[in-house]
């Protein structure tokens, strides 16, 4: 088999490239690092409108917005189809969601401090290109005001597809696309045993977990009814590729091939060839690798593309992604690497954060992430107890393990990021929540609901 995954053909049934490939993934114990992912709307002011991605010379656009960053950054431009749509670092990214939501994806990090450095070099040169374009961003789970149609349509060709197809599958779909903001921590794994017990503890508590990071309970300059409308959203985009996976509660530890063959029943979206999509909408991967689409055969390009294209709270790829967070203002942000990895790199608080939610059956998972995404810490448990107990264990586990991670690595303890966020969760209260009640306390305009969720990184992190 060549090198050149484009030319990497897979056949039908054979799945040990597909293995191989998850395999690795795998790192050495102490080399175990952490990504973060977030995403932010922009706000055109004086105006308040959103950011378009084209505009007249002199006026704010997405394109001038990346234009601005590549020249501060000297990072790579991103094209598609000649369209600029994103930055490349060397291990860090800027691309952008189908509404012009700007993605950054940092590079991985041993400790979150390097994490938190990484980001605030970045938002820095965001926040001047902002500042200089009369842009303000953003940090909430889902828009406060604007509707999917009222955005830009963002030129990348793959969401022309999406457009056409999701909707097809859920009736949230095109809001998710359009809507949706979130903050994602990337974790690795040593073995396909740890794999395994880290996938299936961390979608055991990852109701919990959207619980503690939601931020989006406004929708349409109102109050949606959910304290994470962006979770609720995700309960209609399509079944085949989204939520809880049963099989992963099921007997032994998940194995590779078992989310290799979830994945090959889940259609495509599209491949690419020479530069152009072929839209592949609604064909099962396992039908393309056993009769092609329009002469074309599958490669491991299309594979890897294909998992991209899956939307499982809680994402394999050569690494795990945790999906189920709103995006959060910046002082939080780094709060979810980090109780990712205080949950997640120490076995014995992997096996406790697993051992609050093991008995569940999938039928109460399912309850339980709906009636937490509308109810948030106040919904009950399938044990009857608040949301917000597990919650408080839960952080408490992770602090605890970031405490002797840092003691054993010899850098400074990294629990400093989950306090703030823990410190609200002990209250009672969530952001969701605390937005709520300024809400309710008096009529708010437009201008209002918008610098709600403006922020600045600088304003928390200004100093690192």
């Amino acid at each position: 088999m060549e090198n050149d995954e484009t030319t990497s053909y897979l056949s039908f049934g054979d799945l040990l490239p597909i293995l191989e490939a998850f395999e690795d993934g795998c790192k050495e114990p102490d080399s175990l690092k952490v990504g973060t992912e977030y995403e932010t709307f922009a706000t055109v002011e004086p105006e308040q409108t959103p950011l378009p991605y084209e505009a007249p010379p002199g006026e704010a656009s997405v394109e001038t917005i990346l234009r601005a960053l590549q020249e501060r950054l000297g990072w790579k431009e991103y094209l598609d189809d000649g369209v600029l749509i994103g930055l490349l670092g060397h291990l860090s990214s800027v691309q952008l969601e189908p509404s012009g939501q700007l993605e950054f994806s940092g590079a991985p990090h041993l400790t979150i401090h390097d994490a938190v450095a990484e980001i605030t070099a970045f938002e820095r040169e965001k926040e001047a290109v902002g500042e200089e374009a009369g842009v303000r961003w953003m940090w909430a789970g889902h828009h406060p005001l604007w509707r999917p149609n009222e955005f830009d349509l963002m030129p990348k060709r793959r969401y022309k597809i999406m457009r056409r197809y999701l909707p097809t599958r859920g009736n949230h779909a095109v809001d998710m696309m359009h809507g949706t903001t979130t903050v994602q921590s990337n974790l690795d794994y040593t073995s396909e045993p740890n794999m395994g017990s880290l996938l299936r503890s961390s979608m055991g508590f990852s109701s919990i977990l959207g619980t503690i990071f939601s931020n989006s309970p406004l929708v349409g300059r109102g109050l949606s009814g959910y304290q994470s409308f962006r979770n609720r959203i995700w309960e209609e985009v399509d079944p085949d590729r989204c939520g809880l996976l049963p099989w992963v509660f099921e007997g032994s530890l998940p194995t590779y091939e078992q989310y290799a063959r979830w994945a090959m029943d889940v259609p495509l979206f599209f491949i690419e060839r020479d530069g152009q999509y072929v839209d592949c909408s609604g064909i099962p991967f396992n039908e393309f690798l056993r009769h092609g689409v329009d002469g074309h055969q599958a490669t491991m390009a299309d594979w890897h593309t294909h998992l991209s294209t899956l939307f499982p709270d809680v994402r394999l790829r050569t690494y795990l992604e945790l999906r189920v967070a709103d995006c959060v203002p910046p002082q939080h942000i780094p709060a979810l690497p980090a109780v990712s990895k205080g949950l997640l790199y120490h076995q014995a608080a992997c096996d406790a954060a697993w051992d609050l939610v093991k008995n569940w059956s999938f039928e109460q998972r399912l309850q339980h992430r709906a009636d937490a995404a509308k109810l948030g810490l106040d919904a009950r448990t399938p044990g009857g107890f608040k949301t917000q107990e597990l919650a408080c264990e839960l952080l408490s586990i992770a602090c605890e393990s970031l405490k002797e991670q840092a003691l054993a690595g010899g850098y400074e303890n990294e629990s400093c990021y989950v306090e703030p966020l823990y410190a609200l969760i002990r209250a009672g209260e969530s952001l969701s929540s605390r937005t709520i009640a300024w809400f309710n306390e008096a009529p708010r305009t437009d201008a209002e609901l918008l610098t709600h969720y403006q922020a600045d990184w600088s304003d928390s992190y200004g100093d690192t």
